[in-house]
C-alpha cells in the first residue's frame, strides 16, 4: 500500500555523505534512545554508511554548524531534549541539514497527544474519548465527564512513562500524581478495554500490523523493553479487518503532516471498532521494538530498514528545498476536544 510519489533509493552509502546519529539526550526516554541508536549505528556502518554516534541536541548542532555532517539520523526519543518535538527538526531545518523522518508540524503535532486528538476528531477519525488536564485542573470532575475505567497520562509523553489505568476513583489522585512527575499538561481519556496493535509506516508503505499480546495486565514499560515473554503476532489480523486497520493508520500519520517513517498506535475494541492513541515519529529500534518487527515481516532485515529510514532525510530535503521556492502547506485543528467516531469497523473511516 503506497499513495506517496516514489522516493529516492540509494544504492552506494558515500551518497549519504557523513552522518551524524544522534541520540541519547536528556529527555525521559534516554535509556531508550540509546538502546536504539547503538542498534541503528552498527546496522549503518556494517553496511559501509559514515555514520558517527551523537549523544544530545547541544553536541549535534555545534557539530552541524561546524560542518562536520551531511545529514542526521534522528533516534532520540521523548521532548525536552529528546528531539522528537519538532526542536530539533526546526533547528536542523534552519541550518539546511537534512533529518530522517517527519518535519516540524508533524513532529510536534504528534508529540501533543490533545492537539492529535483535536486533528483526528475534526476530521472524524476515531479517538477514545479524553479531556486535557492542565495542572490544577479538578481531576475528579474530569473523571466523571470521561467515565471509569479511564486512562491518565502526561499529554508529551511516550514509551508509556507516566501512564496509569484508573478502575477506581480512589486510585485517581495517585495516578494524576505519577503522571504530574514529567514535564507539561496531563490527558484523561476513557480505557478502551480490548487488543492492542501498532501499525508502521515507511516511505509510504503501510507495514503488517502487530498485535500486542504482553503477559502483564497491559503493555507497559517493562513489558515494552524488558520483558522476553510478551508476544508479537504479525500481521494482527486479517482480511478487510487486517486493511481497514492499515488504512486507518496511513490516514492518522497523514493528518499530522508526518512523513518518512512512523508507527501509530491502536486500540481494538471488544466489538472490532479501531480506536487511535497515538503516532510516534521516531519509534524505537531495539531489540524488542515493533517497527523492526513489522519490517521483517514484510522481508525487510534490520540493517535494510536503517538504511531506508536514513533514505527519508533526501525527502526531508526535497521538501525544504519547496518551501523555499515559495511552496507550502497549511493546516488546522479543532477548537475543542472531540470523542471518537461512529463507525463498527472504521479502519478506513474518512
Amino acid at each position: 500500500m503506497n499513495t506517496q510519489a516514489v522516493m529516492r533509493r540509494v544504492t552506494d552509502p558515500h551518497d549519504f555523505g557523513r552522518v551524524a546519529v544522534v541520540m541519547g539526550g536528556s529527555s525521559s526516554e534516554r535509556e531508550v534512545s540509546l538502546m536504539s541508536g547503538k542498534g541503528v549505528l552498527d546496522a549503518l556502518q556494517g553496511r559501509g554508511v559514515d555514520a558517527h554516534a551523537v549523544d544530545g541536541i547541544p553536541a549535534l548542532l555545534e557539530a552541524v554548524r561546524g560542518g562536520q555532517f551531511a545529514r542526521v539520523f534522528n533516534i532520540l526519543h521523548g521532548q525536552h531534549g529528546g528531539g522528537e518535538d519538532g526542536v530539533l527538526q526546526g533547528a536542523l531545518e534552519a541550518l539546511h541539514v537534512p533529518c530522517t523522518g517527519s518535519g516540524v508540524l508533524g513532529s510536534a503535532l504528534s508529540m501533543d497527544k490533545v492537539r492529535s486528538k483535536w486533528v483526528w476528531g475534526s476530521l472524524g477519525l476515531p479517538t477514545p474519548k479524553f479531556l486535557p488536564l492542565p495542572r490544577g485542573a479538578d481531576v475528579h470532575a474530569a473523571a466523571h465527564m470521561v467515565g471509569l475505567p479511564l486512562i491518565v497520562k502526561p499529554a508529551s509523553e511516550g514509551s508509556s512513562v507516566g501512564v496509569s489505568r484508573v478502575f477506581d476513583e480512589a486510585d485517581l489522585d495517585a495516578a494524576v500524581a505519577l503522571a504530574e512527575r514529567y514535564p507539561g499538561d496531563l490527558l484523561m481519556e476513557t480505557l478502551i478495554q480490548g487488543e492492542e496493535f501498532t501499525v508502521s509506516i515507511l516511505k509510504g508503505e503501510v507495514l503488517p500490523s502487530i498485535k500486542i499480546v504482553p503477559k502483564g495486565a497491559y503493555y507497559d514499560y517493562n513489558a515494552k523493553y524488558v520483558a522476553e515473554d510478551t508476544q508479537y503476532i504479525c500481521p494482527g489480523l486479517a482480511g478487510a479487518a487486517e486493511a481497514n486497520l492499515r488504512a486507518l493508520a496511513l490516514q492518522a500519520f497523514v493528518a499530522l503532516g508526518c512523513s518518512g517513517w512512523g508507527r501509530v498506535d491502536v486500540m481494538r475494541d471488544r466489538d472490532g471498532r479501531n480506536w487511535l492513541l497515538e503516532v510516534n515519529t521516531a519509534p524505537g529500534m531495539t531489540s524488542h521494538s515493533l517497527v523492526p518487527k513489522a519490517a521483517a515481516a514484510a522481508g525487510i532485515d534490520y540493517a535494510e530498514l536503517c538504511w531506508r529510514v536514513l533514505e527519508t532525510s533526501f525527502d526531508q530535503e526535497r521538501e525544504t528545498g519547496n518551501r523555499e521556492q515559495g511552496v507550502a502547506g497549511a493546516g488546522s485543528s479543532s477548537r475543542f476536544p472531540v470523542p471518537g467516531s461512529r463507525s463498527s469497523d472504521q479502519g478506513g473511516a474518512a
